[in-house]
C-alpha cells in the first residue's frame, strides 16, 4: 500500500450528483478528485425527470444547455382509471421561463455533459477515477485518510474535505456506522426501458401517464414517460405475492409491457434495453456532516419515485453544498458555517418525504384502508373535481429552508424567475445567480463590495415581473444567495445594513 499527497477534496461516487458538485466548486477554483468504483456513466435510464430548479443549478455548472437540447420538455400529464381519463394536471409555467417545469432524460446524459462542462474549467480541475473503489476512511481535526482500490491495489489517499455521493447503498456511509432512518414501504413497481421508433408519437404530446387498474394489466399501476432516442420508460406495479427475482425475468416482463402497448395502439416494434426492479423507501441520515464527511444526494437521503425528487433532491444538495463548501476552502467563512448545509437540506429531505409518503400510498396502497381510500377516489374522480388532486402527485419544487436569519417570509425561498433588460439583451434573472450574494436594488443601486449588483428599474425590470414576484416597493432590495435563495429584504437598506447580514449566518461570505 502507497501513500499519496493530499487532495484538496475527494468526492466518492461519480454519478450526477457527484458530478455536479465537481463542477460547481471548479467554477470556484476548488480542484477535486472523483472516485466512481464503475468503468464509466451508468447503464441504463434511471433517474429521467429533471426540474426547472435543477437545470437552473446544472446551468451554474455549465450543462444546463447540452441537456436541453437533447432533454423532452413537459408541462403536465394524464392519469386513467380503468381506460377512462380522471385527471389531467399542468404545473406553473409561461412563455417567459427559461426552463420547462420538467425535462426528460437518461441519468447517463447528465453525468456526461456535467463531466464535460467540469473538464471545460481550468485544466485538471476536476480528475475522475474510474474503476476505484472505496475501502475505509479514517478523519481527525486536519482531513481525512482514505484507502481506494483500483487494478487490485489499494492505496491511501489524504484529504482536506470529502464528500459522500456514492448513492443508496452508499459504502461510505456503511463504513462509517452510519443508518438512514424512516419508512421503507413493501409495494414494488418494474421499471423497463425499451426503445421503439413510432412515428405516431412524433405528434404526441410529452406528459407523465398513469393508468390504475388498466385493461392491460388488471389490478396493477402503468406509468409512462417519453425519452429521448425513441426509448419509453414504463413502470409497473407487481403484485404482493410475486418473486422480486422471477418479476424482473424477460420472460415475466415482456409479455405485459407488450400487451400495454398494443393496447395503446403501440404496434410498432420495440424492444427491451433496460430492466430494474424499485420499492418506495423515505429514509434520511439525522445529519449529512461528520466531521470532515459531508453526505449529499441517496447517500444522505432517499425519496420515492412519485413527484421525481430522487435526482432533483441530489443536484438541490450540490447546489446548497457547493458554495458553501468552497468558501469553507477558500477561508471565507468558518468550518462552522456548512451546518446550514445539514440543517437545510435535511429540513428539504423531510419535506419530500412527507409528499413522497403521500403518493407512494395512493400509487401503492400499503394496507386495505389506502386501498378502499383510493378506489373511492378514482371512481368519484370523473365526476367530483375537488377529489382529482389526491391522484396527482405533487411534482418536485424548490423547498423553503427554515433560515435563521430574515423576518421576511420570502427569507429562505428560491428568488422567482423574472425576465429582464441588461445592457439591452434580454436576460432571465437566475442566471445573475451561482456566483456570488446578488443584491437586487428596486430603487437607487448601493455600493456593496465583494456583490453582484442589479439595479431592476423600470428598464431593467421592463415587463414588471419581478417587481411584482418580489412584492417589491421603490425602495426594496433583496439579498439573494449564491444558490439563488432569499438571504435578506429591506425597504430602503444602506449599505452598512447589507454589510452586517453578510457577517451574520455564521460568516457564509466574506464581507
Amino acid at each position: 500500500m502507497t501513500s499519496q499527497s493530499t487532495k484538496r477534496l475527494l468526492i466518492i461516487g461519480g454519478g450526477p450528483v457527484g458530478l455536479t458538485l465537481a463542477a460547481l466548486l471548479a467554477k470556484r477554483g476548488i480542484a477535486s478528485t472523483v472516485i466512481e468504483a464503475d468503468a464509466g456513466y451508468c447503464t441504463g435510464s434511471r433517474a429521467i425527470c429533471l426540474a426547472r430548479r435543477s437545470l437552473e443549478i446544472l446551468h451554474w455548472a455549465g450543462a444546463a444547455q447540452a441537456v436541453v437540447e437533447k432533454g423532452l420538455p413537459w408541462t403536465g400529464g394524464r392519469s386513467y382509471f380503468k381506460d377512462k381519463e380522471v385527471l389531467q394536471f399542468n404545473m406553473p409555467h409561461d412563455a417567459t421561463q427559461r426552463f420547462a417545469p420538467m425535462t426528460n432524460i437518461q441519468q447517463f446524459y447528465v453525468e456526461q455533459y456535467v463531466h464535460e462542462a467540469a473538464q471545460r474549467c481550468t485544466p485538471g480541475l476536476v480528475h475522475v477515477l474510474w474503476n476505484t473503489k472505496f475501502i475505509s476512511l479514517k478523519q481527525d481535526a486536519a482531513g481525512v485518510s482514505v484507502v481506494l482500490e483500483s487494478d487490485g491495489q489499494q492505496r491511501t489517499e489524504h484529504a482536506d474535505w470529502l464528500v459522500a455521493c456514492d448513492g443508496g447503498r452508499s459504502t461510505v456511509r456503511e463504513h462509517m456506522g452510519l443508518a438512514l432512518k424512516g419508512i421503507q414501504y413493501e409495494g414494488r413497481y418494474v421499471i423497463v426501458d425499451v426503445v421503439q421508433k413510432s412515428t405516431r408519437l412524433l405528434t404526441q404530446a410529452v406528459e407523465r401517464l398513469a393508468w390504475f387498474d388498466p385493461p392491460s394489466n388488471p389490478g396493477s399501476t402503468v406509468l409512462m414517460h417519453r425519452q429521448p432516442d425513441d426509448v419509453w420508460r414504463i413502470d409497473y406495479q407487481v403484485r404482493d405475492d410475486e418473486d422480486p427475482l422471477e418479476a424482473v425475468k424477460a420472460e415475466n416482463v415482456l409479455p405485459r409491457v407488450k400487451a400495454h402497448l398494443a393496447w395503446m395502439g403501440e404496434t410498432e416494434p420495440w424492444e427491451p434495453l433496460w430492466i430494474s426492479i424499485y420499492n418506495a423507501k423515505c429514509l434520511t441520515l439525522d445529519n449529512y456532516q461528520h466531521g470532515r464527511v459531508l453526505f449529499a444526494g441517496d447517500a444522505a437521503h432517499l425519496v420515492p419515485i412519485f413527484g421525481v425528487r430522487g435526482l432533483n433532491s441530489g443536484i438541490d444538495d450540490a447546489g446548497n453544498l457547493a458554495w458553501k463548501l468552497a468558501a469553507v476552502m477558500n477561508r471565507q467563512a468558518s468550518q462552522t458555517s456548512l451546518a446550514s448545509y445539514s440543517t437545510e437540506r435535511r429540513a428539504a429531505a423531510l419535506i419530500n418525504m412527507e409528499y413522497g409518503s403521500k403518493s407512494t400510498e395512493f400509487m401503492s396502497p400499503p394496507h386495505h384502508g389506502f386501498d378502499l381510500m383510493r378506489s373511492a377516489a378514482l371512481h368519484l374522480a370523473s365526476s367530483t373535481p375537488a377529489v382529482r388532486s389526491l391522484i396527482n402527485p405533487r411534482q418536485s419544487a424548490p423547498v423553503k429552508y427554515p433560515m435563521a436569519s430574515g423576518a421576511d417570509p420570502r427569507a429562505g425561498e428560491v428568488a422567482p424567475e423574472a425576465l429582464l433588460t441588461i445592457n439591452g439583451h434580454q436576460q432571465h434573472l437566475s442566471e445573475s445567480f451561482g456566483k456570488v450574494y446578488t443584491l437586487l436594488c428596486f430603487g437607487a443601486p448601493l455600493a456593496v463590495a465583494g456583490l453582484t449588483v442589479l439595479h431592476l428599474d423600470e428598464k431593467c425590470d421592463a415587463w414588471g415581473q419581478a417587481r411584482e414576484r418580489f412584492g417589491a416597493g421603490t425602495e426594496t432590495a433583496v439579498l439573494v444567495r449564491p444558490d439563488g435563495y432569499v438571504a435578506a429584504r429591506w425597504n430602503a437598506p444602506t449599505a452598512a445594513d447589507v454589510q452586517i447580514e453578510l457577517q451574520k449566518e455564521a460568516g457564509y461570505a466574506s464581507a
